[in-house]
C-alpha cells in the first residue's frame, strides 16, 4: 500500500501506523482521513494481525487539521463541509472498533482533532513531553466528530470543562482527567509500548475483540438486556476454539498454542 500522509509497517503480527507530515506537526487533511480509512479497512481483514500501534512521526503526534485544508474548508458549501465531516467521523469510528487493539504511542503534542486520534486508542501511552488540548473553541468552532470518543474516555464532567476551556494540558494532566493511560519519560516510550505488546499478544487474540466489544456495548444496555447478552457472550467463548485452548493451556499449565515460543 503506497501512501503519501501515513506510513505503515507489519512486523511480528503488529501493525505500526504512523502520521507522516512531520513539516506541520502530522496535521490532518482529506487525503490523510481517506488513507487512514483504507488502511484501517485492510487491517480488519489481516487475520495474521494482532494489534495496532499509532504514532506520530518526528516531534508531534498529531496537531489537529491542516490549516491549509482548513483555509479551503471556509469557502466550502454547507453539503461539501459535511461530507468531509462525515469522512473523519467514519474514520474515529472505524479505528474505535477496530477488532485488532489500537494502542496510542503518544510521542507529542495531539492538538484539536489530534485528540480524538488518542481518545479512540484502547490503550494510550504518553512521553511525559506530550502537550493536549482541546482548542477548537478558541476558533469558534467545537470538537463535534471527536466528542463521542472523549466522553466515554474521560466521562462528561472533564469533558464538559476542557470543551469549554480549551486548557492547554502537559502528559500529567492528561492522565488526571483519564485521556491517556500512563505517561512515561520520553526515553522509555518505546520500552513501554514493548512491553504492552507483549501483554496483549500473551491474551487470546479472539477475545481480546470480544473484550473490546464489552466494554463498549454494555454500558448502554439495560439489565434485562445486558444479562443475557453477557451469559450468551461466555457461553460461546468458553465453547470456541480459543475457549478451549485456553482453559486446557491453563489448567495443564503449559502456554497456549497463540504465546510464540
Amino acid at each position: 500500500m503506497d501512501f503519501t500522509t501515513i506510513k505503515y509497517e507489519k512486523k511480528n503480527q503488529v501493525g505500526h501506523v504512523t502520521f507522516s507530515r512531520p513539516e506541520i506537526h502530522n496535521a490532518f487533511n482529506s487525503t490523510l482521513i481517506r488513507e487512514m480509512l483504507h488502511l484501517f479497512s485492510e487491517i480488519e481483514k489481516d487475520t495474521d494481525l494482532r494489534l495496532v500501534v499509532l504514532t506520530g512521526e518526528g516531534k508531534s503526534f498529531c496537531a489537529g487539521a491542516d490549516l491549509n485544508w482548513m483555509r479551503s474548508v471556509i469557502n466550502q458549501t454547507f453539503e461539501e463541509n459535511l461530507a468531509e465531516s462525515n469522512e473523519l467521523a467514519e474514520l474515529l469510528h472505524k479505528v474505535y472498533s477496530c477488532k485488532k487493539p489500537v494502542v496510542g504511542r503518544i510521542n507529542g503534542a495531539a492538538i484539536g482533532g489530534g485528540t480524538g486520534f488518542v481518545a479512540v486508542c484502547d490503550i494510550a501511552i504518553a512521553s511525559r513531553l506530550a502537550k493536549f488540548s482541546f482548542s477548537e473553541v478558541k476558533i469558534g468552532i467545537v470538537p463535534a466528530c471527536i466528542g463521542p470518543y472523549v466522553v466515554k474516555k474521560m466521562g462528561e464532567g472533564k469533558a464538559r470543562e476542557l470543551f469549554i476551556t480549551g486548557e492547554r494540558m502537559n502528559a500529567d494532566r492528561a492522565f488526571e482527567v483519564g485521556l491517556v493511560n500512563k505517561v512515561v519519560e520520553h526515553e522509555e516510550l518505546d520500552a513501554e509500548v514493548e512491553k504492552l505488546i507483549s501483554l496483549v499478544l500473551s491474551s487470546g487474540p479472539e477475545a481480546v475483540g470480544v473484550a473490546k466489544k464489552l466494554v463498549s456495548e454494555v454500558p448502554g444496555m439495560l439489565p434485562d438486556e445486558y444479562k443475557p447478552y453477557t451469559a450468551e457472550m461466555i457461553a460461546h467463548l468458553r465453547l470456541s476454539d480459543e475457549g478451549q485452548e485456553g482453559m486446557d493451556a491453563f489448567l495443564n499449565k503449559r502456554p497456549p498454542k497463540w504465546v510464540k515460543k
